[in-house]
């Protein structure tokens, strides 16, 4: 199979979907890969590093795109990349097409195998493709966080940690999974009162054990969301409902009633977001204020640290590239049903239940399209 990595182009989207380890454990299955030239160098990978394994570099986005049977990106194609994708093509990356209508729509138009990271699910109920990703959303929403409560940033001028004799800042976490597990080491590593908030009695009970004194489990309802949020210097918002719409957990009213100068990061918000006043962000412009509330929404939070990001998202993604370009998508999805699980869409029809009711689209179970 010709596999085909295109640079990154949403802004300031550093990471890429190879590395030179990845293509290199591709081309020894037999494969070809076509790296666009300069895909990787902001995560430090120069494009020798990927013709010294047997890669090709290829000078143009349309001609990686053109040639391949198959794409590997890490973030969603935007719409200048709609016109590139070729009817019948397996692109693997990540989507959230629970928030993103007309993305979905020129898939289903171009009948594109979507195979998304974020929905591979395995038998115990694990995402383990968005699971690096959501390690390092959680703990960036800490660091991000604590910049912007800093008064120069438009802050209240609160130190996480506090010194002797003046307290330390409150952090409320919204869930208590990936996002929130990784929030709150950060959180209390660097000394913040800590409180996760969650709907799972066997979660909370766990990061008890994990935690112990260092942070407040607390079980989630509307009145302790307000208790809580309403005190708060900075609130990490890390629900998640796989493949759907993220439910909206804090108000606009509630926001209202937060201190000037606090601050919240919506990790959620790629999947429409759990705090009501969050819209997507860039890295260009990452903040916006509302009700003199901090609002950090940055929907490619971790092509920031994109080293870091793109090592330990190729390390979860190498595996199910292999079967993808072995078999090609049919036989491999009848054979591995965490993977079955990532396809969105398939030869024109919505293969995702709850993209297909958060978007008001027709479901049609894999299943019955493959038949």
């Amino acid at each position: 199979m010709i596999i085909g990595c295109p640079k990154e182009i949403k802004i300031r989207e550093y990471r890429v979907g190879l590395v030179p380890g990845g293509a290199a454990a591709l081309l020894a299955r037999g494969h070809r890969v076509l790296i666009e030239k300069g895909a990787g160098v902001g995560s430090g990978l120069p494009d020798d590093a990927y013709q010294s394994v047997g890669a090709e570099i290829v000078e143009r986005a349309a001609d990686v795109w053109s040639r391949s049977e198959m794409i590997i990106k890490v973030k969603e194609p935007i719409s200048s990349e709609y016109p590139l994708m070729k009817e019948g093509q397996t692109i693997y990356t990540y989507f959230h097409l629970a928030a993103d209508k007309p993305l979905s729509k020129a898939l289903l138009d171009r009948k594109i195998a979507a195979v998304a990271y974020e929905t591979i699910q395995t038998e115990d109920g694990q995402l383990p493709l968005l699971k690096p990703m959501s390690e390092v959303a959680g703990r960036m929403a800490v660091q991000v966080g604590s910049v912007y409560l800093e008064k120069e940033h438009g802050g209240k001028g609160i130190l996480l940690s506090g010194v002797p004799g003046v307290r330390r800042g409150k952090v409320v976490i919204l869930g208590g999974g990936v996002v929130g597990t990784n929030s709150a080491k950060l959180a209390t590593g660097m000394g913040a009162e800590t409180v996760v908030l969650d709907v799972n009695l066997g979660r909370l009970a766990y990061l008890d054990d994990v935690f112990g004194s260092r942070i407040t489990p607390v079980f989630s309802d509307p009145t302790q969301i307000q208790k809580y949020v309403r005190e708060a210097d900075l609130v990490i918002g890390g629900v998640l409902i796989p493949g759907a719409k993220a439910p909206k957990l804090v108000s606009e009213k509630l926001i209202s009633e937060m201190q000037p100068g606090s601050v919240v990061v919506d990790v959620a918000v790629d999947q429409g977001g759990c705090i009501e006043t969050c819209r997507p962000t860039t890295h260009d412009h990452p903040t916006y204020l509302v009700h003199g509330v901090v609002h950090y929404c940055v929907a490619n939070m971790p092509g920031a640290v994109s080293q870091t990001s793109t090592f330990a998202l190729t390390n979860a993604t190498i595996g199910w590239a292999g079967k993808l370009a072995d078999m090609g998508v049919v036989e491999a999805v009848k054979r591995d049903r965490a993977l079955a699980l990532g396809v969105n869409t398939f030869n024109g029809y919505c293969t995702y239940r709850a993209v297909a009711e958060a978007l008001d689209l027709p479901y049609t179970p894999l299943e019955k399209v493959l038949r």
